[in-house]
């Protein structure tokens, strides 16, 4: 296949991924029957010779870096496999960057002088995490940590995971740092979602989109949702 072909081949498939996020959507705001969870049910819908994966997950099952407690972060650190020594000095970092230096009366670990001591051309803002992408940057975090880490955490969900929601490893995480899952989220558990949707047409060919999208007030039908978050998942 020539390269103009492959072009034009990868554009109309990404074009299809894209549609997936807004017809997961469209059944995520279905009242009737015809409602999509965010529970991860992997839903398929073929479009001609285009196969549809999409997928809805809730972010309610996450642990969000900005207001989880150091217990909390250090947890779920050692749910993904790290040994103690390594998850209290990563815990602290990622404390520290996300807490201006003048804030605290005793200097956390982690700070500006450790990044340059380090050789890093940056040091910890002192401000909420934008992304959990920009966990990747906080000192002694590696690819293969960050790989482990990043899939559990969230941004935009500002309480403590839904028990319904979480994966084993928030569940171990929870449970070790001797909390309890709240109840009563469930009503506000599909407000934000992840949506995952790849595209494959007959010759194998593929094309993903990730979105995370929050559902608007009830009120406001020009616009029933807000999209977060728009990339191409990790690793596709």
């Amino acid at each position: 296949m020539r390269t103009t072909d492959l072009l034009r081949l990868h554009a109309r498939l990404q074009q299809e991924a894209d549609g997936g996020i807004w017809e997961a959507a469209f059944h995520l705001l279905d009242t009737s029957a015809g409602h999509w969870g965010a529970d991860g049910t992997d839903h398929l819908i073929r479009h001609g010779n285009t196969r549809l994966d999409l997928r809805i997950t809730s972010e309610a099952g996450k642990i969000n870096p900005n207001i989880a407690s150091t217990g909390l972060l250090l947890a779920l650190l050692r749910a993904t496999g790290l040994d103690m020594h390594e998850a209290q000095a990563l815990t602290l970092n990622i404390r520290a960057w996300r807490f201006p230096a003048s804030s605290d009366s005793i200097v956390l670990p982690g700070g500006p002088a450790a990044y340059a001591a380090a050789g890093l051309p940056y040091g910890p803002p002192g401000a909420p995490f934008q992304s959990v992408g920009e966990l990747r940057l906080v000192l002694g975090m590696t690819p293969v940590i960050a790989a482990r880490l990043i899939p559990h955490m969230s941004i935009y969900w500002d309480d403590d995971p839904v028990v319904e929601h979480a994966d084993p490893v928030v569940r171990q995480a929870v449970i070790n740092a001797g909390y309890t899952f709240p109840t009563g989220g469930m009503a506000r558990a599909e407000q934000v979602v992840s949506i995952e949707s790849a595209a494959q047409d007959g010759s194998g060919a593929r094309a993903f989109r990730h979105a995370i999208i929050m559902k608007a007030p009830a009120d406001n039908a020009a616009a029933p949702v807000r999209v977060l978050e728009w990339d191409i998942p990790e690793g596709k």
